[in-house]
C-alpha cells in the first residue's frame, strides 16, 4: 500500500511538472500569430483611442500583430460574451472596465459570470469625467443647472452610454440632487455627443479629452470635473466636491484594463502582463497617456485578480443604490 501510495504521489508530481514545463514552453513561444483585442465599445470612443494605442505598442514588443475589434453593444456584454467563450489561448483578450461589474444588476439573465469566465491578465489605465451642458442650458455651473432643472423638472435630456460610467455618474447624480431629468441610452458615448451638439440632448459627460475641443470652441460648456483635484486642462473648471456633490465620482471613475478567457495558462498571461506593463512604461506611450488625459495603473496578474474580485463586489450596491433597473 505504502508502494502505491508513493508511486502515485510521484507520477501526480510528475504529471505537475510536466503541466508547468509545458506551460513555460508555450509561454516561450507565444504569441506565434494575431492577437486581437476586443472592444465592447464603439469606434471613436476614449476605450477604442487607448485600446488603438496600446495595440500598436504592443505590436512593435510582442513581434505579431495586434489588431482592435470593435464589438459594442449590450451594455459591453457582448463583447464581454464573445471573449468569454474564446479559445483560452491569449489570442483572443479583451479591453473591458467597471462596467463589467455592472452586469449582474443591469442584465441578470446573461448566461455567463465575469469572475468565472474571464481571468485578468494586466491593468491599462485610470480616469475621472467632464459633466457638460449644450449652450442653450442657463447654467454655468453645477448649482444652477440644478436650480435650472428643479424648475424645469422633465425637459432636460441626459444622453448617455448605456450602462458604462456616465451613466452611472449621471443616475448617482440625479439622485443626489433630486432631478427629474430625461434618460437618454446610447449604444456608445459618440452617439450621444453628436446629440448633445445637434441639440436633441442637453447634458453630457465624458473624459476630459473627448470633450476638451469642443468646450474651446465654445459648442459646449463644462460645469464639474468629477475627480479628487480640478483637472490641469480645464483648471477654471470646479470638482464636483467643491460643487456640492462629493458623492458624484469615484476618485477616478474608471479603470481599464485586459481580461482573457478563463482557463488561459498561466505562463501567457504572465508574459502578457509583463509586455503590456513593459509598454505602458515606456517613453513612447507616455504622449499618449497624457493626450488621452489618463493615468497608467500598473498590477501584477496577481494583484489584477484581487482589484478585479474587488470591484465585481463594489458596484452592484452602488447601481442599486442608484435605482438603476435590469435592461
Amino acid at each position: 500500500m505504502r508502494t502505491n501510495r508513493a508511486f502515485g504521489a510521484a507520477l501526480l508530481a510528475m504529471v505537475a511538472a510536466s503541466g508547468t514545463a509545458g506551460g513555460a514552453a508555450w509561454a516561450q513561444s507565444y504569441p506565434a500569430q494575431t492577437i486581437k483585442l476586443i472592444v465592447p465599445f464603439t469606434a471613436g470612443g476614449p476605450v477604442d483611442a487607448l485600446a488603438r494605442v496600446v495595440a500598436q505598442h504592443l505590436q512593435n514588443r510582442v513581434g505579431q500583430n495586434v489588431i482592435v475589434e470593435n464589438r459594442s453593444g449590450g451594455g459591453t456584454t457582448i463583447g464581454a460574451k464573445a471573449v468569454a467563450a474564446a479559445p483560452p489561448d491569449g489570442y483572443t483578450l479583451l479591453v473591458v472596465g467597471p462596467n463589467i461589474a455592472y452586469y449582474p444588476v443591469l442584465f441578470p439573465n446573461l448566461d455567463f459570470e465575469p469572475a468565472k469566465a474571464l481571468a485578468p491578465v494586466a491593468t491599462l489605465v485610470t480616469w475621472s469625467h467632464l459633466i457638460a451642458v449644450a449652450p442653450s442650458v442657463p447654467a454655468n455651473s453645477i448649482p444652477e443647472l440644478v436650480a435650472h432643472a428643479k424648475a424645469n423638472p422633465g425637459t432636460l435630456a441626459f444622453g448617455f452610454g448605456l450602462a458604462t460610467m456616465p451613466h452611472i455618474i449621471g443616475e448617482t447624480f440625479k439622485q443626489a440632487a433630486g432631478l427629474d431629468i430625461i434618460d437618454v441610452p446610447y449604444r456608445g458615448g459618440e452617439q450621444a455627443r453628436a446629440d448633445l451638439l445637434g441639440g436633441r440632448v442637453h447634458i453630457n459627460i465624458a473624459p476630459v479629452p473627448q470633450l476638451l475641443q469642443l468646450i474651446r470652441d465654445g459648442k459646449i460648456r463644462a460645469l464639474a470635473y468629477t475627480g479628487p483635484q480640478r483637472s490641469p486642462d480645464l483648471p477654471e473648471v470646479s470638482t464636483m466636491r467643491e460643487s456640492g456633490y462629493p458623492q458624484v465620482g469615484f476618485n477616478p471613475d474608471v479603470w481599464m484594463g485586459i481580461l482573457a478567457p478563463a482557463g488561459t495558462p498561466a505562463a501567457v498571461i504572465d508574459k502578457l502582463n509583463r509586455d503590456v506593463n513593459a509598454v505602458l512604461k515606456s517613453e513612447e506611450m507616455a504622449p499618449a497617456l497624457k493626450r488621452f488625459g489618463y493615468e497608467a495603473k500598473i498590477t501584477t496578474p496577481a494583484e489584477f485578480e484581487a482589484f478585479f474580485t474587488a470591484e465585481l463586489q463594489k458596484w452592484p450596491p452602488i447601481l442599486k443604490t442608484t435605482g438603476l433597473k435590469p435592461q
